[in-house]
């Protein structure tokens, strides 16, 4: 099927399925929903019983036909399953989803309202609010997935690295692996006077963060930006050079020579191994145990145009990830037939069964299980959390994309003006109300303040506190703190 005939196939076949005889299955749905409302209020008490009305309250979707963009990733994966099992359709919404090329032209694509809202990169509503590259106030109410992303290396440099790392028993190496056995290749480089160059797929891509993460914690620079002197390349003082790519092209990059390296979410780590161009030598798991990974964005002035339609969608894709995680993941072999259609991802479907079915491919044949490499629902992996958007600012505080020290407050305000949990809980109380769900599925609302517990399970054991990010920045050797600005010859 071509793209142009899937879109059609997206606008038009939903409606075409919507006759006046589901009119009267909708009036029954809600009756129930409300019916169960007043069970929940007879049984948990009034407080309870005022949240239940509330959230069957939510009315129709005031712009039912919308158009989502996303990128092919398996991390996409709610989008499509919510269009196929008619999730956006019970909501009365009849969605069109079209790739994009890039996610510059995805996030031009949201601003400018060719799209409604996207699939996006977890900076990408930060960055543009805080008018770091394109300049507009973007929100996130949804969460779309934890973890997803690893790092790959070409034949070569593995080939250097893999005689100095320590063994397990059977001979394997053990994991995880630190950029501190990187390092002496890179300096080799160095000597030879050669650029060391990875692959990243945006500046504001976790991928960015995360392989700088890594890079800084095994001893290497991977630069700095300066956007108030015009550098935005992020490669000051860099050991490592980082530059964007697009996803499905790391692969190709790699084979090519280009890069010697690169950061992406699947299936284009694994594909490297399929194709026998490069390993994938660590995964975000390692780096940061259930990191945050992709949003779901919109503009702010969608989201108070179309409150409903924002809800509605909200709901659609919570029971998408909860589809998706639900029983130990036993629909993961069936959501792996659907991302393999060209209209979605569009890769070998044995290359996205890797990760997506809780195994992953490190070198040929060490094969490892990793339950949790894609994460959909459980661990409150859908709710958007003040504290991972703070952390995502620490980071471009850290790298020089904020070029100034901003006071804890401003992290704080940044972080709420963004991510939108009362938009979230507005979705959970309602599927709760129709008796989907139930609120223990859900973080407790009454409590929860959008702050994770203090961590540690990054691979460098640094404490992240969302509450104190300066305090979080000043715990790193390499990058910005306090006051200090990027300059070469360092900062």
């Amino acid at each position: 099927m071509t793209q142009d005939k899937f879109n059609a196939q997206q606008s038009i076949s939903p409606i075409n399925k919507a006759t006046t005889a589901d009119v009267p299955q909708v009036s029954r749905r809600r009756f129930m929903a409300s019916a169960v409302a007043l069970a929940v209020g007879a049984v948990l008490g009034r407080s309870a019983f005022s949240d239940a009305m509330a959230a069957d309250s939510v009315g129709p979707a005031e712009k039912p036909q919308l158009t989502l963009g996303f990128i092919k990733l398996t991390d996409m994966a709610p989008l499509a399953i919510a269009y196929e099992k008619g999730f956006f359709q019970d909501e009365g919404l009849f969605v069109s989803l079209q790739a994009q090329a890039n996610w510059k032209v995805l996030l031009d694509g949201v601003i400018g309202g060719s799209l409604d809202g996207a699939h996006m990169l977890a900076g990408q509503p930060l960055a543009a609010t805080i008018g770091f590259g394109s300049k507009a106030h973007l929100v996130t109410p949804f969460s779309m997935d934890l973890n997803g992303n690893a790092i790959t290396v070409s034949n070569s440099v593995w080939k250097q690295m893999l005689p100095n790392l320590p063994k397990m028993a059977d001979g394997k190496p053990v994991h995880p692996i630190s950029a501190s056995y990187l390092k002496p290749i890179v300096e080799d480089y160095e000597k030879e006077g050669k650029p060391f160059k990875m692959g990243m797929v945006f500046p504001v891509s976790t991928h960015n963060y995360y392989l700088r993460y890594w890079l800084a914690a095994g001893g290497l620079n991977p630069g700095f930006y300066d956007p108030a002197h015009g550098d935005t390349n992020g490669q000051i003082d860099a050991q490592v050079l980082l530059s964007v790519t697009p996803p499905p092209q790391m692969p190709s990059t790699l084979q090519a020579g280009t890069i010697d390296g690169y950061c992406v979410g699947e299936p284009w780590n694994e594909q490297a191994i399929m194709k026998g161009i490069g390993v994938p030598i660590i995964t975000d798991l390692e780096i940061w145990k259930n990191n945050p990974e992709k949003v779901f964005g919109l503009t702010a002035e969608f989201t108070k145009k179309y409150p409903n339609t924002t809800i509605r969608l909200v709901k659609a894709l919570i029971r998408a990830g909860h589809w998706l995680d639900e029983n130990n993941n036993a629909n993961r072999k069936e959501a792996v037939k659907i991302l393999a259609k060209s209209q979605y991802v569009g890769a070998d479907a044995d290359v996205i069964a890797k990760s997506m079915t809780g195994t992953f491919e490190f070198d040929k044949g060490d094969i490892r299980p990793v339950p949790d490499f894609n994460v959909f629902f459980r661990d409150n992996a859908t709710y958007p959390f003040y504290s991972d958007a703070i952390w995502f600012l620490t980071q471009m505080r850290r790298w020089g994309q904020i070029g100034e020290e901003k006071p804890d407050q401003w992290y704080f305000d940044t972080a709420k003006s963004v991510y939108k949990p009362d938009i979230y809980q507005k979705a959970a109380l309602a599927l709760i109300a129709e008796g989907k769900f139930k609120s223990s599925q859900f973080p407790d609302f009454a409590t929860e303040t959008g702050f994770k517990p203090v961590t540690d399970t990054f691979i460098d054991k640094v404490s992240y506190n969302g509450h104190k990010p300066n305090d979080y920045l000043a715990q790193f050797k390499i990058g910005l703190k306090g006051n200090e600005m990027p300059k070469v010859g360092g900062v």
